[in-house]
């Protein structure tokens, strides 16, 4: 029987380990559980030999760190010293994850303090059920290009009661007046 699993953690590559940990623990408040160490390609060690078969041979060394939100989802935060910098591209088209989303119920808040820091507002605040329901969102970038997407409310609340879909049926069906 399929049942639905829990999320354990994402992984976020960033071209400065120090100034990702600075940012995620003081803007989204996020735990330091783990702080930047070395990992060297080396399969004499677990954690060596994982990344070799992760990322194959040649990578040499590289650094991370483990960061944890309130309700226990790990961040693991990557800086290869391959990475060629900040982002800046916006490929939402390409397969793969683009972005990652928190809740936060003061998203004009935390939208200010993102873009304080270096970050970026992508859109404006926006609403699901404007004048009906306070769900609100917007798409935010990190100071390193990294998608970030804030709701006020939680996602099964948000999309349970339907949030866009009634725009959609009102549009592709005949009414019934």
């Amino acid at each position: 029987m399929t049942y639905p699993r829990a999320f354990s953690h994402i992984g976020i590559s960033v071209p400065d380990l120090d100034r990702a940990v600075q940012f995620y623990r003081e803007v989204m408040g996020w735990y330091v559980i783990m702080p930047p160490s070395e990992v060297v390609e080396d399969d004499s060690t677990a954690i060596g030999q994982m990344c070799i078969d992760v990322f194959g041979t040649g990578w040499g060394t590289f650094r991370i760190a483990h960061l944890s939100t309130s309700d226990a989802i790990g961040i693991e935060l990557f800086e290869f010293p391959q990475n060629g910098g900040e982002s800046g591209t916006f490929e939402p088209y390409k397969t793969g994850i683009f972005h990652f989303c928190v809740k936060d119920p003061d998203v004009e808040g935390l939208a200010r303090q993102i873009v304080e820091a270096g970050g970026r507002q992508r859109m404006p605040i926006r609403e699901y059920y404007p004048g009906e329901k306070p769900f609100r969102m917007v798409y935010m970038e990190d100071p390193f290009g990294n998608i970030i997407e804030i709701y006020s409310h939680s996602y099964e609340l948000i999309y349970a009661a339907g949030a866009y879909q009634h725009e959609l049926l009102d549009n592709s069906q005949p009414r019934q007046d």
